[in-house]
């Protein structure tokens, strides 16, 4: 074992600056302790002890995450650990381990108060090792919060591209099959005679029923009705194929009247590979909707993601509608509000005025308590999420509801409180709704809960100028 000396302290950066008889003082009423390798220094739930001096050695200080080892940070020779004056923290979060064997010093916990009051310099070095340690362990927690969030994000990012991106490679592949089935068809249409009145009264007929956009909605006995009428009318006008024809046809809104106009300005002997070849246009026509909707989804998600994380624009603040960000934080979440079945209830005042804000901190904001929201309501397998904006003089308000089991008392006054979380290990951080208050404050807003079981409210204020 190494002998601890004054000048050995006074080689530690944090003791660098304490008088030589602080320094003996601590030497005299600490004692030396060896750790050997793989064993144990702390274990979480322990009682704090120390401040603890790393004489020789490294310390590893990890937590386990879903089963999964996660390093958090690491002690070396010359590092002080352990309890600190004036800290707040009675028990370890983390596991800490010795790497090698370790030598330590350790100064007893019950004495802290007798350094305090005699031992200035000694005790200020401390309290700047535990300040410095609280900046880098939140800016940790802090990286770590937005990993997770990012990781959720991205995890529904992929869930929801890879739906539209499938059905494009399915619709394409479709109808490339579908246009090589063509030939045959062309060959029949070709041969047709009609006059040129003729062709313009079909195309007029056409036309006007594909611009329509929004055909009727039927119930499936309506469908089903229609689909037989119209299979009957084909099989009387010995249409080929009626079968099939009638499904693509009452599709696209038509009715057996429909058919009798266009019927009215084609020869009887070409009524079949006429109606043949509209089928064959209405199904093209279905592959290249599906195909624009599911761009169109992809190119939503992506002009999402942007507008979510604004790389965009720069980080000052500026004008913005808050309902904007709101929509695209659900965008992002789709996919848990799908798995979690719950229903999205929206009540946006649609005259709300912008407010003066920093929009990718704002999307913390609605990320953390939406996210939070849908984690309450898990555990009941279903759920209500209510999102609210109003104007409330002159401030913004949004709220954010959920009917999951609500908030315990004795927890609502911890939960804006740093690391605390209910969560289980690897869930939570106890940061996000730390950060969301520290966001909605920087904004010079107001955040506030209101919670029993079956209703829990997180409301949020912005001044609006």
């Amino acid at each position: 074992m190494q002998a601890v000396t004054v000048s050995t302290l006074k080689s530690f950066e944090a003791l660098k600056n304490v008088p030589d008889d602080e320094l003996q003082w601590l030497i005299d009423n600490s004692t030396m302790r060896v750790f050997n390798d793989g064993e144990y220094i702390t274990v979480p739930g322990q009682a704090l002890s120390g401040p603890h001096f790393v004489i020789n050695g490294h310390i590893v200080l990890y937590t386990q995450q879903n089963g999964s080892r996660r390093e958090i940070t690491s002690f070396n020779t010359g590092d002080v650990t352990g309890y600190l004056p004036f800290s707040r923290a009675v028990s370890a979060s983390a596991n800490s381990q010795a790497n090698g064997d370790v030598q330590m010093m350790s100064f007893p916990t019950e004495r802290v108060k007798e350094m305090i009051q005699g031992h200035f310099e000694l005790t200020q070095a401390l309290v700047h090792v535990m300040s410095n340690r609280v900046r880098e362990f939140t800016a940790l927690q802090q990286q770590n919060e937005k990993m997770m969030a990012l990781g959720k994000l991205s995890a529904g990012l992929a869930h929801e591209l890879n739906n539209p991106a499938s059905a494009i490679v399915r619709d394409s592949a479709s109808l490339l099959q579908h246009l090589q089935m063509q030939p045959e068809t062309f060959k029949r249409v070709i041969s047709i005679q009609m006059t040129t009145e003729q062709v313009d009264a079909v195309n007029t007929e056409l036309f006007r029923l594909l611009a329509i956009n929004e055909p009727q909605e039927l119930t499936l006995k309506e469908k089903t009705k229609r689909e037989e009428e119209i299979t009957d009318w084909l099989d009387e006008h010995d249409i080929e194929n009626s079968y099939d024809m009638a499904e693509n046809f009452v599709e696209f809104g038509f009715t057996v009247a429909n058919l009798e106009a266009f019927c009215s300005h084609i020869p009887a002997a070409y009524c079949s590979p006429v109606f043949n070849w509209i089928s064959n246009l209405l199904t093209t026509e279905r592959m290249v909707q599906d195909i624009q909707e599911s761009s169109r989804r992809i190119a939503e998600l992506v002009s999402s993601v942007k507008t979510f994380t604004h790389m965009d624009r720069g980080f000052d603040k500026q004008r913005t509608d808050v309902r904007i960000g709101i929509k695209n934080t659900i965008m992002l979440l789709k996919h848990r509000l799908r798995k979690g079945n719950v229903e999205l209830v929206k009540e946006f005042d649609e005259s709300l005025p912008e407010v003066n804000a920093m929009v990718g901190e704002l999307n913390q904001v609605w990320t953390n308590l939406i996210d939070n929201a849908l984690d309450a309501m898990e555990p009941n397998g279903k759920g209500k999420l209510t999102i609210r904006t109003q104007r409330d003089r002159q401030f913004v308000q949004v709220t954010i509801g959920d009917d999951g089991p609500g908030i315990p008392n004795d927890v609502k006054t911890r939960i804006f409180d740093p690391f605390f979380t209910t969560k289980e290990v690897g869930k939570g951080t106890g940061m996000g709704l730390e950060v969301v208050q520290r966001i909605v404050r920087q904004h010079n807003g107001s955040i506030k809960v209101e919670s029993k079981p079956g209703k829990t409210e997180f409301s949020v204020c912005f001044p609006i100028d």
